[in-house]
């Protein structure tokens, strides 16, 4: 991960003092840096030792030490397996690192105007939206998600969707150096809880939904919901955009304290609408209202009921933000929405090729929705269930692709430790399947029938993995892309 390249070297006693921890030295020493990897420690780093599921971090402090680690925070049962360096000791040092790391940048993500989306669907395409419309707009911005990490023009590759608060705070840091007025980022559900985003805070956060997904981690919809809804207070954020259609979001904008501006696909009293949207099979004419009697119209690129939503999101964060409305109205036709979100393969072929990423019961009614509103012909789609996450949506995503696809084919997507069959065994319960629809384990021999059975004007969906381009299977990850498994089976049928 990038690191600003202006020395913001502290003295690990004040450090200690900021984030309340107990040093167990009397010996103070100077910090360069802050690492919660052992791999990516640089001499002169502060290391976290986190406690973990399977591990301790603290296992992997003599790694760190090894590559100039200088001093470690952790936990007191990290504390006694650590000797050699000075040791700052927290009884919550996930939340202290992130105030920690903050605070040794100087609160980068103050001094930029910054933008946090969360959500279950959508988070990806209104980022990326938000950074395409900045930076036409003339705003050098970044982006912190899923499918990548961009400074700029200058792209990052991303491990997770929101990183490690030393990571974040490291990345915000370097985006300030390099004069960027903007970051927009996606806050997912597991760096709240887990504190990643402890220390930061943004001008202005959106909530885009909320729908089944995460719940081998947050355990049930409540405690999702009260995941997302710590992003909405003011330790956070300065100001709420929520889509007041999604009946969690309604619920959320009645909740927070911070000041609210709503937005609705329909509903003419929230303060972000369309007042008329004519979609056809190249996209969509759109008039939104907004804040003030702001009137934007132009035409869009993007399908779908869910990307209008994420789209009038997108738009009304820039207004807010302080971009031109004329200059948005300019830029709608311009915007293509993030890699691997209804992201289509052409090859001359005569019916429509389509990815996505969706992976949650809802997401994938959705998207079949869109797919059904761009032919008149079949949808013949191909989903599958990650191993290892969430059990109690498979049933339910089974019977989202049973009930939304003309031709439903059942496949494999990251068994992980899990047998494919057993996961299969789940998706299809009580599932009556007719054929051509299929279960196929093997994903490539699954797209490719997919494709083999399409006629003209039809459209054939590949959704789960999006932009990924691995398989992990048994703790090994293998080369895997849809869209490149996509592409082969069209030249293949040619």
């Amino acid at each position: 991960m990038q690191r600003p390249l202006t020395s913001h070297s502290k003295k690990l006693t004040a450090l200690g003092a900021i984030i309340g921890a107990t040093l167990n030295s009397d010996f103070d020493i100077e910090v360069s840096g802050i690492s919660q990897s052992s791999a990516a420690v640089i001499a002169g780093d502060l290391f976290v030792a986190l406690p973990g599921e399977k591990f301790h971090g603290a296992e992997f402090a003599r790694d760190a030490i090894e590559k100039g680690a200088v001093a470690v925070l952790t936990d007191e049962a990290g504390a006694a397996m650590i000797d050699g360096v000075p040791v700052l000791v927290s009884s919550n040092p996930r939340r202290a690192a992130g105030i920690a790391s903050a605070w040794f940048y100087s609160e980068p993500m103050r001094d930029l105007y910054s933008i946090g989306v969360t959500g279950t669907n959508g988070k990806t395409t209104v980022t990326t939206l938000l950074h395409q419309i900045m930076t036409a707009a003339g705003r050098d911005s970044g982006l912190i998600g899923t499918v990548e990490t961009r400074i700029g023009v200058e792209a990052v590759a991303s491990k997770r969707t929101t990183p490690e608060s030393s990571d974040l705070q490291a990345l915000s840091a370097v985006m300030r150096e390099r004069h960027m007025r903007n970051l927009v980022m996606e806050v997912s559900s597991h760096a709240i809880t887990l504190e990643r985003i402890r220390g930061s805070h943004f001008a202005v956060v959106g909530f885009t939904n909320l729908s089944q997904d995460h719940l081998d981690f947050h355990k049930n919809m409540e405690e999702y919901f009260a995941a997302k809804a710590k992003l909405f207070t003011f330790e956070y954020a300065d100001l709420a955009v929520i889509n007041i259609d999604d009946s969690y979001g309604k619920r959320l904008a009645e909740l927070t304290q911070l000041p609210v501006v709503t937005l609705s696909r329909l509903d003419t009293k929230a303060n972000w609408h369309y007042s008329s949207l004519t979609s056809d099979y190249v996209g969509a004419s759109v008039s939104v209202r907004g804040t003030g009697g702001i009137l934007i119209e132009g035409k869009t690129q993007l399908h779908g009921g869910y990307n209008y939503d994420n789209l009038l999101m997108a738009i009304a964060i820039a207004v807010e933000s302080g971009i031109d409305p004329i200059d948005i109205a300019a830029i709608l036709p311009t915007l293509t929405g993030a890699v691997g979100r209804l992201e289509a393969v052409r090859l001359g072929q005569n019916f429509t090729a389509l990815v996505d990423y969706a992976h949650s019961p809802d997401a994938v009614t959705r998207v079949l929705e869109t797919a059904h509103e761009i032919t008149d012909g079949k949808v013949i789609a191909v989903l599958g269930c990650g191993g290892d996450r969430d059990t109690t949506k498979r049933t339910l995503m089974g019977q989202a692709l049973h009930n939304g696809a003309d031709v439903a084919i059942f496949t494999s997507d990251n068994p992980r430790s899990e047998k494919p069959e057993a996961i299969l065994e789940q998706m299809v319960l009580d599932i009556d399947i007719v054929p051509p629809s299929a279960i196929i384990v093997d994903r490539a021999q699954a797209i490719k029938t997919a494709v083999d059975l399409a006629e003209p004007g039809d459209v054939v969906m590949v959704l789960g993995k999006g932009h990924e381009k691995g398989q992990e299977i048994n703790g090994s990850i293998q080369e895997f892309d849809d869209r490149v498994e996509l592409a082969k089976a069209i030249e293949d049928k040619k």
